[in-house]
């Protein structure tokens, strides 16, 4: 069985302000605190002697091959994003970084989502991929236009109620 994996789908290089700062958090966090805590747990567990034997060597050896993967990863990640900080000339379309609040129209419900890049989604925040269907029905639309989208649940139509840049909005 050979280790060949298809290449993973390019993503979207664009980032909020405060994603891209809460990145550089967990990148200083892994290399200045939980790579050096991890390090020393494995040369005192390597001191025990037998390592053939140590479980908790081994898995000391595999969190530390954990955390260097994520450094590498969010290491060449953070040099290829762009940081997008400004509004775009007409805020009653949706673009990168907006909020956009959408009603279902077949039930009514209301739901509100940031259009966020791919390395920041959370979907309890609400906040969805620039590359997802949703977002991408979504973008250069205007308010009250009515888009369909073709979500997991199947061809959704929905209504764009509010478009805002401010999260406090």
């Amino acid at each position: 069985m050979s280790r060949w994996r298809p290449p993973a789908e390019k993503s979207t290089a664009l980032i909020t302000r405060e994603g891209h700062a809460r990145l550089k958090a967990e990148l200083d966090d892994l290399w200045r605190v939980r790579r050096p805590d991890v390090v020393k747990a494995l040369a005192a567990a390597a001191a025990e002697g037998d390592r053939s034997e140590n479980a908790e060597y081994t898995y000391r050896k595999k969190q530390l091959g954990e955390i260097d993967r994520r450094v590498r990863y969010l290491s060449k990640r953070l040099e290829n994003l762009r940081v997008i900080e400004t509004s775009p000339s007409d805020p009653e379309a949706v673009f990168f970084g907006a909020w956009v609040e959408v009603e279902n129209i077949a039930n009514g419900e209301l739901a509100r989502y940031r259009i966020v890049g791919p390395d920041e989604t959370d979907a309890l925040r609400g906040y969805i991929s620039i590359d997802s269907p949703l977002a991408r029905a979504l973008l250069k639309k205007r308010l009250d236009d009515e888009v369909e989208a073709s979500l997991p649940g199947g061809a959704t139509r929905l209504a764009i109620v509010a478009v805002s840049y401010d999260p406090g909005s």
